[in-house]
């Protein structure tokens, strides 16, 4: 008599395999940052506030830095007050970190006890406010140690040492070369704008491993699989268990309950069933016809064997898993999967202790690294996006059509002049296929910048998207000549993780071009009615905090929040016009807002600062001169 077939039990095992493969996978898909030379701790501590003055702040690293590392210290006006550096004494740190270091293709756990300190000298304290500590050097593995440090004065000011003069010297060629180098040859993810060359260290008591407990409870976005691939593996391991259980119940009990869950039917319409079954089986069509059992869809009937019918014979569906081998698998799993998770944890715990030990606490300001390079300031994040053109400016982006396996397709590639025109794109993947799916930053899905090839004309637009994919804007180009259109968008993947890129692809607006003539550096510039003042000094190489002070009538004008930050803004380098996007603080310091950058290259730029006051955006515009 034909049954329906049971569920084997090499399916269950099947399935019990495909979840402990997953687990495993998850577990091994999380490797540790590499970092060495990282910024342990420091005197003053990142985000203190110092009532006395100071003589010298002492950088506490991992390693000696190298002899010409390069350190410089901003004042709350923009200007340098530092006085050079020395190595100091090695001394034991408040607590031991933990670095991961590559060997023979696998992350080794390091502890170290021991601090190597730069010294460095203060000038002078000009004012009151936030004074910030810029550093660049290369590990002795060729890890670059890039970051910045800040703390608060609030003691009287100091005056500067007769005869002293601020330095204008920025960091060694060849440091930057290193640097760069080591960042765009393939060893690791670039590094970013006010960050600690992304370290990977954490708090740990003495010989003892860092406790899942020290991550905080978003550690999943910082490289690990995060709750969200935790809770879908606890999810299918719970839905697995339940089969298996709910199987090895049925097993025993044998019968209806051996079919699954959602086939049975209820008890009284089986009943019914079996009533018309029997009045069918004693009609035979014909003498000596053996009455035909009672079906279901076409199956053998269920229940009793009856007269004359051999007993069923009970479902043989291989192997089943007795109460202790249930126990045991489920167990195991488990046990991998709560040991995964503190692993995990630990892993995710390291980089982020590493960022609050180096600056990156909200209290702090300074700016966090993840781990594509993406630059984010501490609570909304300053950040740059990594170079997808020329590989030896690895902070410049939108030199390229394409970058991340993305391609911006515009409909149309030119325009006459000042005629305004819906200005239409898509972002296709590589399957030829548009992307619709965009993560929202600083409130939009995609920002679309226009700048000139003289670097004038600038616009930052905001299109809309179709449900085909087909992005359009309105666009007036008052000017004739050549153009770069610049897509800033992150697009969402099916983990939910956003990678943010930028595209460039020319644009031409026929007839007679005369290219502007590029103004000189100046740090004040005007914008409508405003007076703006750029504070502090870029620097190749190095991170370094740049405030923009705006006034009207010579009051300090009263900014409010654009596209969720006080600000703005984006640098354009002359000649390839590579791209940086930098954003501030997320709250103002000293008033003004703060930005964090790290200039790509010697060059000229053109710096584009977008604010807003009583509803109403405006940009200040200003020459970097790097060269």
């Amino acid at each position: 008599m034909r049954r329906p077939p049971p569920v084997p039990g090499r399916c269950v095992s099947g399935l019990l395999a495909v979840v402990l493969a997953a687990a495993v996978a998850v577990l091994g898909a999380a490797p540790p940052a590499a970092a060495h030379g990282t910024l342990a701790m420091s005197t003053p501590a990142t985000g203190a506030t110092v009532a006395e003055p100071l003589a010298t702040v002492q950088l506490y690293f991992t390693e000696r830095v190298a002899d010409n590392a390069y350190f410089a210290v901003t004042a709350p006006d923009g200007g340098r007050v530092d006085d050079g550096w020395t190595h100091g004494s090695p001394a034991p740190l408040d607590k031991p970190v933990r670095e991961y270091l590559l060997v023979d293709g696998k992350f080794e756990p390091r502890e170290y006890a021991t601090g190597f300190p730069a010294v460095v000298k203060l000038a002078h304290l000009p004012a009151a406010g936030q004074y910030t500590v810029s550093y660049l050097s290369v590990a002795s593995d060729g890890e670059p140690v890039r970051g910045t440090m800040s703390f608060r004065y609030t003691g009287r000011a100091t005056a500067a040492p007769q005869g002293w003069r601020p330095p204008t010297t920025g960091p060694d060629p060849s440091l930057v070369a290193a640097a760069e180098q080591h960042e765009t040859s393939g060893h690791g993810s670039p590094r970013s704008a006010g960050a600690s060359a992304a370290p990977a260290v954490s708090p740990a008591a003495p010989g003892a491993a860092a406790s899942p407990a020290a991550a905080p409870a978003d550690a999943g976005d910082a490289g690990g699989p995060g709750w969200l691939g935790w809770l879908g593996v606890v999810v299918a391991v719970a839905a697995v268990a339940g089969v298996v259980g709910w199987r090895h119940r049925a097993a025993r009990a044998g019968g209806p309950s051996a079919r699954w869950p959602w086939t049975r039917r209820p008890a009284a319409g089986r009943a019914v069933r079996r009533a018309s079954a029997a009045r069918a089986a004693g009609r035979a069509k014909s003498p000596g016809e053996k009455p035909r059992p009672a079906t279901r869809g076409g199956g053998p009937r269920r229940g009793p064997a009856g007269p004359g019918e051999a007993p069923e014979p009970a479902p043989s569906g291989g192997p089943r898993l007795g109460d202790r081998g249930l126990a045991v698998v489920v167990g195991g799993l488990v046990v991998a999967l709560l040991a995964g998770f503190g692993l995990g944890r630990v892993g995710a715990g390291d980089g982020r202790a590493a960022t609050a030990a180096v600056g990156g606490s909200p209290a702090a300001g300074s700016p966090v690294a993840a781990g594509d390079g993406h630059q984010h300031a501490a609570g909304a994040g300053a950040h740059t996006h990594p170079g997808d053109g020329d590989p030896a400016q690895a902070q410049v982006t939108g030199t390229t059509v394409s970058a991340g396996g993305y391609t911006l397709k515009p409909v149309t590639r030119s325009q006459p002049a000042g005629v305004n025109a819906d200005y239409r794109f898509r972002i296709v993947g590589a399957d030829g296929r548009p992307e619709t799916r965009f993560a929202v930053v600083h409130d939009k899905p995609l920002h679309l910048v226009v700048v000139g090839r003289d670097l004038g004309g600038y616009q930052h637009l905001h299109p809309t998207m179709a449900a085909d994919g087909t992005w359009s804007v309105p666009l007036t180009l008052k000017r004739a000549g050549g153009y770069r259109v610049y897509a800033d968008f992150a697009t969402t993947a099916a983990d939910g993780t956003a990678r943010p890129l930028v595209l460039g692809v020319d644009h031409q607006v026929p007839g007679a071009h005369t290219p502007a003539t590029l103004p000189a550096a100046q740090p004040r510039a005007t914008a409508g009615p405003f007076e703006v003042e750029m504070v502090g000094t870029p620097t190749i190489g190095a991170t370094v905090p740049l405030s923009f002070r705006v006034g009207r009538a010579g009051a300090p004008a009263r900014l409010e929040r654009y596209l969720g930050a006080y600000g703005h803004l984006v640098v354009v380098r002359e000649g390839d016009l590579g791209y940086v996007h930098v954003h501030p603080d997320q709250e103002l310091v000293d008033g003004a807002p703060r930005f964090w950058l790290t200039a790509p290259g010697p060059s000229r730029y053109r710096a584009y600062f977008d604010f807003q006051v009583d509803g109403k955006v405006h940009t200040a515009e200003f020459t970097l001169d790097l060269g």
